[in-house]
């Protein structure tokens, strides 16, 4: 069973540039770095800003969404505000506000129920496909709810416990965001290699890690598996 996101990583042109982004706007403090990559704790999970060096790379123009207590939004909005063109939009009783960073990567603020403060988990990741159905498929098969479909068949949003993906067909969708291209992603499992298993025939490619297994979907988006 898929219980949690252990990391997202995103690629960066120049990490020192999208370091001091991170740092600045959200707040967010390192966890770990090396020469090519710095990883951010976003409550229990690693952002990971990574510069080109091998593979998997890190996602580009990656839209994904972090966790912010209700309480905060106010605050947040009027202090990223002075900044950047925010874009809002209100899902239900929760409000979302939208903005760019140093590489393009779309980030939401949304209101959750997390205790703070600041930013405190990644909530959504949106990953871009060729094939939504192909891909809606196979992320079931991993153990991804469907627990929405959009009007238009464009998108598709899947949960796995406390995180949600998307599926997008090429578009742009709120505040003119895109889905993710070779994302890569770390996710919990109870059982990792009884989930690689279900899915093993329609995956591009397996391969076992010291973490887990590491497995590269048909659109070329990694998701390494490992235990709690």
């Amino acid at each position: 069973m898929l219980d949690g996101l252990r990391w997202l990583a995103l690629e960066v042109k120049y990490l020192d540039r999208a370091q001091s982004f991170y740092e600045a706007f959200l707040d967010l403090e390192v966890r770990s770095e090396s020469d090519h990559e710095v990883a951010f704790a976003a409550g229990d999970t690693d952002l990971v800003l990574r510069r080109p060096h091998s593979v998997p790379r890190g996602g580009l123009h990656t839209h994904y969404a972090l966790s912010i207590p209700r309480g905060e939004y106010d605050s947040w909005y009027e202090r990223l505000d002075e900044r950047f063109d925010l874009v809002e939009h209100t899902f239900g009783d929760s409000k979302s506000l939208y903005f760019y960073d140093t590489e393009v990567n779309c980030v939401e603020l949304g209101q959750s129920d997390v205790a703070g403060p600041g930013v405190d988990g990644v909530f959504e990741v949106v990953f871009e496909v060729e094939d939504l159905d192909r891909a809606q498929a196979l992320y079931g098969e991993l153990g991804f709810e469907t627990v929405d479909e959009g009007d238009d068949r464009k998108r598709v949003r899947m949960t796995a416990g406390s995180f949600d993906i998307e599926l997008w067909e090429p578009h742009l969708g709120l505040a003119d965001a895109r889905g993710g291209v070779h994302v890569d992603v770390g996710i919990e499992a109870d059982d990792p290699g009884a989930v690689v298993d279900s899915a093993r025939e329609q995956l591009a490619a397996v391969e076992e890690t010291e973490r887990g297994y590491r497995l590269r979907d048909p659109d070329g988006h990694y998701l390494t598996v490992v235990e709690p």
